[in-house]
């Protein structure tokens, strides 16, 4: 029995320093950019993301990617 794997759709996953705690800590946020094709390439999804991150106030910590597949059997 073989198993089929097919790549429904990528997230992009980007955490964020949004501050400091009352005891110094860093504090952290977390935004998830669903629905992007499978095809776009790791160095596009990077770019997007410090590219946005450029334009805003919160220091970009990483940029993760977490890919979809759809398993069925042969």
């Amino acid at each position: 029995m073989a198993i089929i794997s097919s790549g429904v759709e990528t997230e992009l996953i980007v955490r964020y320093q949004v501050g400091m705690t009352a005891e110094g800590s860093p504090v952290f946020r977390q935004k998830s950019f669903s629905g992007l094709k499978m095809d776009v390439s790791n160095e596009d999804l990077y770019e997007a993301a410090t590219t946005l991150f450029a334009l805003l106030e919160y220091p970009l910590i990483s940029v993760s990617r977490n890919n979809r597949y759809d398993l069925t059997q042969e």
